[in-house]
Order: structure tokens, then C-alpha cells, then sequence
């Protein structure tokens, strides 16, 4: 942060994302401008790609994973952002004492699950992130409080997390991390839970602990959200059959991986494609 400034705007442009699964006491507004991939916050696992706009609230541990097609050494794809880290200090020291901003003490006390934003709200926010990059002192200030305003009024904002979250020290995210980014590269293969713990440098009792701890779910349904989550793009991205999609998300059973889709997400993998592409000519 410049001396001149009380919270940081950047916008970023890299071959890929480079931050790995941390967190930090500040607020963030981030908005992805360019590329897909998959975002980690606290318990919640989804795609992300342009467009995708979140409210995090302080020490809600989060990383944001590019698609594989990034990492490659002759990628000519990008990465792009735009991130605002601001506390409540920002703000100023009795701002939020203040009757008129009972709607953004609100909005900050919600976002500690995080906080999606959808429809006219991304629309009206994303313009005035695209602003607030170019501005300087003042306007800038201004800026980030019409921001917060339109969020606060908002009625279509949606928690991210199903708890708040807490954030753990570096070596336990850095733990998490390589587990993640190894479970993301592997999904198709077998995935067991002692090369996870190996990986982690942790025995398996221990490291289903600390996973479930950290993550609130066990590593097991972590890799199962993951490979679902992956069928469901190959659903709607490809003709690959369902049987295809079946093996090639790391399911060796058809009927297993028919059942485990319904239950995830209330329609069998033939109904979901008829279901979006019904939507994407409507």
C-alpha cells in the first residue's frame, strides 16, 4: 500500500494466478476479467471465468486455480483481475458508526461467508471497478463507498461459504494448497487418500483431520465435489458421451457416477445437458 493510500486497488495481468491458498485480515472485492479455472473459498469449491465477482470478508481462506491449458509453457492465455483489499479503517475510524452507513455494516458483517454477486448488481459493480483502477485519492475513496452502497442494497447477493471462515497459519496453507493444485491435476486418475497424506507430510489419521478441519468436509467428498463439478463442464462444453465423461473424470463405474451426479445435483448427467442447453437457447 503507497503512503498516499487507504486501501489498495490493483488490476493484474499474468499467464496464470500465482496466489497460492492464503488469506489476510482485509476485506476483498475481486473481480476475474479474464480466464477460467476453479476458486476455493473456505468450504466452497466453483468455477470461475470472466465476470465472476465475489465479496470476501476478513481471514476467509481463498485461492483462485487456473484451468490446466494456462500452465503450459507456450501459453499465450492470461490471467487477468481486478482486487480491492480495504478494512474498516479505510473507511475512517467512526464511518461505520454512522446511522446513514447502517446498510454497509450490514453487508461487511455478511461477508464474513462471503459474499457472490450476481445479475444488474455485477453489472453496476464491474463498471465501477473498471473507474476506480483509474482514480486517484478522493474519487477513489468515493468510488469504493458507491461500491459498497450497491452492494448493501442489493437483494442478490449470495453467501459463498456455509459458515464463516477461519484462516490457518502459512505452513498449513501451504499444505492445503499442494493438495489442492495435486487432487486438480490428478482428478482423472486414481486419487488415494495415503498419497494425499503423503504429499501433505502427514500420516492418514492426522491428515483427515486436518483436511476436514480446514476444509470442513472430508478429502474423499472434496475429490467426488471436484470430479462432479468437472463432469458437469464436460457436459455442456463437449459431445463427449456420458459414458465418456464417466472415465474420463475418474469414475469406473457408469451406475455409480449417474447416481453420485443426481445426488449432487438433482438431475442425471442426460437431463443436465438437455436442461442447459434449453437455457442457452432461451
Amino acid at each position: 500500500m503507497e503512503q498516499d493510500e487507504s486501501f489498495v486497488v490493483r488490476s493484474f495481468d499474468y499467464s496464470y494466478y500465482p496466489t497460492p491458498w492464503h488469506y489476510h485480515p482485509e476485506y476483498e472485492i475481486v473481480l476475474v476479467t479474464e480466464s477460467t479455472g476453479k476458486r476455493f473459498i473456505g468450504d466452497h469449491i466453483s468455477d470461475f471465468k470472466p465476470g465472476n465477482l465475489a465479496l470476501l470478508g476478513p481471514n476467509i481462506p481463498h485461492t483462485y486455480r487456473n484451468d490446466e491449458k494456462y500452465y503450459r509453457k507456450k501459453s499465450k492465455l492470461r490471467a487477468k483481475s481486478i482486487v480491492i483489499h480495504f478494512s474498516e479503517a479505510s473507511l475512517g475510524s467512526d464511518f461505520l458508526k454512522l446511522p446513514e452507513a447502517k446498510p454497509i455494516r450490514s453487508l461487511l458483517q455478511r461477508s464474513q461467508q462471503g459474499l457472490d454477486v450476481n445479475r444488474q448488481t455485477n453489472i453496476g459493480v464491474s463498471k465501477k471497478l473498471a473507474e476506480i483502477v483509474e482514480q486517484k485519492g478522493m474519487r477513489r475513496w468515493n468510488s469504493l463507498i458507491e461500491i459498497l452502497m450497491i452492494l448493501s442494497e442489493s437483494k442478490k447477493l449470495k453467501p459463498i461459504t456455509s459458515t464463516p471462515q477461519i484462516g490457518y497459519n502459512e505452513k498449513e496453507s501451504a499444505r492445503i494448497c499442494q493438495v489442492f493444485d495435486w487432487v486438480a491435476a490428478n482428478y482423472s486418475s486414481t486419487i488415494k487418500l495415503s498419497d494425499a497424506a503423503k504429499l501433505a507430510g502427514m500420516n492418514e489419521n492426522a491428515f483427515s483431520r486436518f483436511f476436514a478441519q480446514r476444509t470442513r468436509k472430508t478429502f474423499s467428498s472434496f475429490v467426488q465435489e471436484m470430479r462432479l463439478q468437472k463432469a458437469a463442464r464436460l457436459l455442456v462444453e463437449n459431445d463427449l458421451s456420458v459414458t465418456e465423461i464417466c472415465y474420463e473424470c475418474g469414475y469406473n463405474n457408469i451406475s455409480n457416477f449417474n447416481r453420485q451426479f443426481l445426488n449432487y445435483y438433482a438431475l442425471n448427467p442426460v437431463n443436465y445437458r438437455k436442461t442447459f442447453l434449453k437455457e442457452e437457447k432461451s
